[in-house]
């Protein structure tokens, strides 16, 4: 993907629970042109999400995101990041439960690695628990089915997206109002 001016698009790959949360709360961000759910992490080539959810897979469900650098900085979205969901649960993010729901960031440079050790140091004084969010490089990342890209915009009167997608974007839109598009 390349931007307006040609230049070829920044990307973060981050997990943080539930893809539809992180989807929903990033594609509202001035500098992002694109937010793909997908799969990260495990080592089942093409996995499908029905074999993610059994945990067996190894791959947690993640958002890669295309960014104008020039926009909205990595940093910025490790802020948001970490606001939207909680990086102290070891393979948990409320009452979804399994390592596919794992914290982490996969980095795709050594400039991304070594900002996101920066974030992680500072988050630990803002957790009363330790922060467990995993670093690791990026090394495959395989889209989510087409039902799931842009899951919250086409289904937010669904139950789960009602109860816990729309207060994490809520946060998310109080907090960071400036970014908005």
């Amino acid at each position: 993907m390349t931007l307006d001016n040609k230049e070829p698009a920044s990307i973060a790959t981050l997990a943080g629970g539930c893809f539809w949360c992180l989807e929903a709360v990033f594609s509202e961000l001035k500098g992002v042109q694109q937010v793909t759910s997908g799969y990260s992490g495990g080592h089942v080539e093409h996995p499908s999400y029905k074999a993610v959810c059994t945990g067996d897979t190894g791959h947690a469900e993640v958002v890669q995101i295309f960014f104008d650098p020039q926009v909205i900085s990595y940093e910025t979205l490790l802020d948001i990041f970490f606001t939207i969901h909680d990086p102290t649960t070891l393979n948990r993010q409320g009452e979804d439960i399994g390592t596919q729901y794992r914290s982490g960031i996969f980095y795709h440079d050594s400039v991304q690695k070594a900002e996101a050790e920066q974030a992680v140091a500072a988050q630990a004084n803002e957790w009363a628990e330790p922060v467990v969010t995993e670093i690791v490089p990026l090394e495959v990342f395989y889209p989510a089915e087409d039902y799931h890209q842009q899951y919250f915009s086409m289904h937010g009167h669904e139950p789960y997206c009602s109860l816990v997608v729309a207060p994490k974007v809520a946060k998310f839109k109080q907090k960071f109002a400036a970014l908005l598009k």
